[in-house]
């Protein structure tokens, strides 16, 4: 006889998808929590690890100012979008109504749906069929998804930004690893809301002890699943299954960041270059400036050449000798 005792197991894989959800959305909503994939009890301390670690070094072209992007959500989608050898516009705007720009998805906003759905259909058949066990294992994983959505839309709340300048408008160069270069424009504002600070602070005393007692009823539903009939458990691998293939297929299909009230989204197509110093180029005639490619060891001075502007190799050089203490080390 086949036995499926040990189905509750699925729900502790080390599975990303709910994490980059996450990411991708910029926050959390109290739906979420009927969305039941493994890898739930890792939602407070993976998103954060998406990036790898890298703070790529990034340019204001507009004013010279050299930084590293420290948000690990802006990274993360900086790294899906970009491309070896190519570069990748984006553009920054404002962002009203996070949750009307998410539903313009459609392949998108079906494949969250229906993994919604498919937990509200197996809650019903474990109704129907009268399988307590298997009802109680399903709640107290959304009890346990709801907590972590509480607690991650606490976390993500927008902190510190830099001082406001409105009205301006930005222009930033990013560095990303595996030579990927990224141009990234609008409102300094938006853009400082995106680069500047964090996505998600640290969890306080009592958020950490939300978030253990989560991971903790995240296991437990698992070891009573071992109690369920074998048609709930023929469901809840179902269900799992099921839910981490649309919540990926869902993530695949999103072009666009929110981030802090923001959108970050593709703004034309990408252009490859033979070499970075060819970019570097093209990016100092199109801005008259050629400080932060100094600064950011994009280009020597000898490399720079006479700019469309007619400024002359020598302005070049007097600068130079400028930002060699502020230069990157790539």
């Amino acid at each position: 006889m086949i036995s499926l005792d040990l189905v509750g197991l699925l729900v502790l894989a080390d599975v990303s998808a709910v994490s980059e959800r996450t990411a991708l959305t910029g926050n959390a909503f109290l739906a979420d929590a009927l969305v039941l994939c493994p890898g739930m009890h890792r939602q407070q301390y993976e998103p954060a690890d998406l990036s790898g670690g890298e703070f790529p070094a990034t340019a204001a072209m507009t004013t010279g100012y050299v930084f590293r992007i420290e948000n690990s959500g802006t990274v993360f989608f900086l790294q899906r979008v970009s491309r070896t050898g190519q570069l990748t516009t984006l553009k920054v705007t404002r962002d009203a109504d996070a949750v009307g720009r998410l539903l313009r998805s459609t392949i998108a906003t079906a494949a969250y749906l229906g993994a919604i759905l498919l937990t509200v259909a197996i809650i019903t058949l474990a109704i129907l069929t009268q399988d307590w066990w298997g009802f109680l294992v399903i709640c107290i994983l959304v009890v346990a998804r709801l907590l972590n959505v509480l607690l991650i839309r606490r976390r993500s709340k927008p902190g510190w930004s830099g001082v406001s300048e409105p009205g301006q408008k930005g222009d930033l160069i990013i560095l990303l690893s595996h030579d990927r270069w990224v141009r990234m424009r609008g409102a300094v504002d938006d853009l400082k809301a995106v680069t500047s600070g964090r996505w998600l602070r640290d969890l306080t005393g009592l958020e950490t002890a939300v978030a253990h007692l989560a991971t903790l009823l995240v296991y437990f539903g698992a070891v009573l699943a071992a109690n369920m009939t074998l048609f709930s458990q023929g469901l809840f691998v179902l269900l799992v299954i099921g839910s981490v293939g649309l919540v990926h297929l869902a993530n695949m299909t999103i072009k666009v960041l929110h981030m802090h009230g923001n959108t970050i989204a593709l703004d034309g197509a990408r252009k490859s270059y033979r070499r970075r110093l060819d970019l570097a180029h093209e990016l100092i005639q199109e801005t008259g400036r050629h400080d932060w490619a100094l600064k950011l060891g994009m280009v020597k001075k000898d490399d720079i050449p006479e700019t469309s502007q007619g400024q002359k190799r020598e302005g070049y050089q007097n600068s130079a000798s400028d930002a060699s203490s502020e230069a990157v080390v790539m």
